[in-house]
């Protein structure tokens, strides 16, 4: 199994430029303990329903990590793609990619928080159909030598985008049931058009929030079955998973709670009960994090991105012994 750290790249209200500026940081120490990807989230707004704070621009996260680092992979886990147009998107994807070395993974989603498309004046019933059409647009800007397109939402004409990569960077698709989050619109049920959208990726990356192990397995059996459907092979899919977690050396379950709680209340809000929270994410001892993941190993995940709730450095090695360590 690879390992993936998502960023603490939170925008919190009482941020500092130094403490901004330690993502770097940071990022490179997550490198040197052995993760193999390095991923940032983006939500425009603080989204209520799932969330108590906003995250720094995703792009400009990873430029600034591309810069201090060698090895590990670059991606958005995820992107909002359906509030952005995709030629914007596109030549932030070459840039990033060429800052890189080639290391960046384009990882997109539909969003879901009403307030963020109505911010940016994009009904949130189009997300699903401008995410398909923007990720078409995408795909061919950075691999042909002139673009045209006339479509629902985007018209270029002869449009070119040099310098074009040399391989165009992998693309992965978020989604997945949702049963633990009833203020957002999405169903406990992956949609056929999200199945299709997968069907079409490099890697499908499946939900933590609102969701448990056994609806993420769930969701990888109708992923397989879908996939054979329409001609394709199971194995040529990366199968990621994103979880937030906090390591916590306390020798029980309460303790260890005890530890966790401030933390994830400070992402997550005071509004979800803690049963919804331990449903979801990587929360107990040592071994209750270990067999979740374990449990996920059995059926094939291949790549586990973590997300810490703090932006303690400590965290790091924790989650270097205790989670990457014995799963490699």
């Amino acid at each position: 199994m690879k390992f993936g750290l998502r960023l603490p790249s939170y925008a919190w209200p009482d941020a500092t430029y130094e403490q901004v500026r330690g993502l770097g940081c940071y990022a490179r120490r997550a490198e040197e303990v052995g993760f193999d990807s390095l991923w940032v989230i983006e939500h425009l707004l603080a989204a209520p329903a799932l969330y108590a704070v906003a995250w720094h621009d995703p792009f400009a996260v990873l430029a600034h990590v591309a810069a201090v680092t060698e090895r590990a992979k670059l991606g958005t886990a995820i992107l909002v793609l359906p509030l952005r147009h995709p030629a914007i998107v596109a030549r932030e994807v070459i840039s990033l990619d060429f800052l890189s070395g080639g290391r960046f993974i384009l990882g997109v989603g539909t969003g879901w928080d009403d307030k963020e498309f109505a911010t940016v004046g994009v009904p949130l019933k189009e997300r699903g159909a401008r995410l398909d059409e923007g990720l078409e647009v995408i795909r061919r800007l950075v691999s042909e030598e002139s673009v045209t397109h006339h479509g629902r939402f985007f018209h270029l004409d002869e449009v070119s985008m040099e310098p074009r990569p040399p391989k165009p960077p992998p693309v992965w698709i978020a989604g997945g049931s949702l049963g633990h989050a009833p203020e957002t619109p999405d169903k406990p049920f992956i949609a056929p058009r999200v199945l299709d959208r997968i069907a079409r990726a490099d890697g499908w990356m499946s939900r933590s929030s609102g969701s448990d192990a056994g609806m993420v397995k769930a969701d990888w059996v109708y992923v397989q079955e879908h996939l054979r459907s329409v001609g394709r092979d199971p194995a040529t899919l990366t199968f990621a998973h994103t979880q937030f977690v906090h390591v916590s050396e306390a020798g029980t379950r309460e303790a260890a709670i005890a530890e966790q709680g401030p933390h994830f209340a400070r992402v997550m809000g005071d509004h979800r009960s803690f049963d919804d929270l331990a449903a979801s994410y990587l929360l107990g001892t040592v071994d209750d994090i270990q067999r979740r993941i374990g449990d996920l190993a059995a059926v094939g995940l291949q790549e586990l991105i973590v997300t810490p709730v703090s932006d303690d450095p400590r965290q790091l090695d924790l989650l270097a012994t205790h989670v990457v360590a014995p799963f490699r």
